[in-house]
């Protein structure tokens, strides 16, 4: 597993972009399941908490829109 150190002022979904390019909701709950002590820091966090990072794919999946014809 791969760790990131946060930065002043970075939220979950910030570090998660910056890291590993995609913060969608399959890759914020994979986070908090590798790190459930993290919500006690608040939505911002500190500067240097270490983080362990998902391993997931660099692009999420494709969701097809659906459309009224559908």
């Amino acid at each position: 597993m791969r760790k990131a150190r946060s930065v002043a002022g970075d939220s979950v979904n910030l570090l998660l972009y910056r890291e590993i390019g995609r913060s969608d909701d399959a890759a914020e709950e994979a986070l908090w399941k590798l790190n459930p002590t993290l919500a006690e820091h608040g939505p911002i966090l500190p500067a240097g908490v270490w983080i362990v990072l998902p391993e997931l794919d660099v692009k999420p999946a494709v969701i097809k829109a659906a459309t009224a014809w559908d």
